[in-house]
């Protein structure tokens, strides 16, 4: 058996290819695919193709500060949600960096404003790479003395 990494229920990842320096992802082995929070989302043509330019905030405490992306379209298809519903989503492809690991995913661009993390980080993202502990979080990308001070 390979020794895989172990992360925690939740953890801080980077988003390099969309200027995202750190948003905290819920990791969720229920859900196939993974999403980013997404507002304003605006479709247009570019090289014969269509693009995405979306809005983010990074941080779920924080409705002010957005990061403006552009990505190349991979593909647009229906996901169901927790409750059933099925919605029609945009993906694009991006670079993911978690504690020195680098690697290339797709990411379906949803409006996250009512749930509780910006960024959904499903299991064909992790898959391969990392074992998942649910009892704990942050184990790679550890709060700062500060962060853990506010929550306790």
């Amino acid at each position: 058996m390979v020794d895989l990494p172990r992360i925690g229920w939740r953890e801080r990842v980077s988003l390099p290819g969309l200027d995202i320096a750190r948003v905290t992802a819920k990791v969720d082995t229920g859900a196939r695919t993974s999403s980013l929070h997404a507002f304003a989302v605006e479709v247009f043509t570019q090289a014969g193709g269509p693009w995405v330019r979306f809005g983010v905030h990074p941080s779920r405490r924080d409705s002010e500060n957005a990061v403006w992306c552009t990505a190349e379209v991979v593909d647009q298809r229906g996901v169901r949600n927790s409750g059933g519903q099925e919605t029609v989503r945009y993906f694009i492809a991006t670079h993911i960096q978690l504690d020195g690991q680098a690697w290339d995913i797709e990411i379906s661009l949803a409006p996250r404003d009512n749930m509780g993390y910006r960024m959904l980080l499903g299991r064909t993202a992790v898959q391969g790479r990392f074992l998942v502990d649910p009892e704990k979080s942050y184990l790679l990308s550890h709060r700062s003395p500060s962060q853990a001070r506010t929550r306790a």
